[in-house]
């Protein structure tokens, strides 16, 4: 069966791929709506542009957290090895890592949903 993705896609990297596209989403978001309420007698940009922009952003977060997702169940054999994976060989390791980041990545789509809450909330800036 011909994959997508190819195998090597796995690596130590794929652990840290979720949490660092929420870290990276959370700081766009604060920046860009600080940048925006401070200067929005300036601009001539409609909050809800900035709302739909951001929430367009938002989606291609999740997308991307979901396809960590992904890989990290393909790694950890589709659910196939029940945890824990604590025996010192390298398909344990592999587990383990897959595993791992299958949490991470399920954290860091709960933390992108929460971090994007308040833009469905806010109407606009506190001037």
């Amino acid at each position: 069966m011909k994959r997508l993705l190819p195998k090597e896609v796995e690596t130590l990297w794929t652990l840290f791929t979720a949490p660092t596209v929420w870290a990276f989403h959370f700081i766009v978001c604060y920046v860009v709506v600080a940048i925006y309420c401070e200067k929005a007698l300036v601009w001539s940009i409609d909050f809800n542009a900035i709302r739909i922009g951001l929430g367009i952003f938002t989606l291609m977060a999740l997308a991307m957290i979901l396809l960590s997702a992904y890989l990290a169940w393909r790694q950890w054999g589709f659910g196939s090895g029940d945890p824990p994976h604590s025996q010192a060989t390298d398909q344990d390791r592999r587990l383990f890592q897959g595993f791992a980041t299958l949490l991470l990545s399920g954290l860091s789509f709960v933390a992108v949903v929460y971090v994007a809450i308040p833009l469905i909330f806010i109407a606009g800036c506190q001037i």
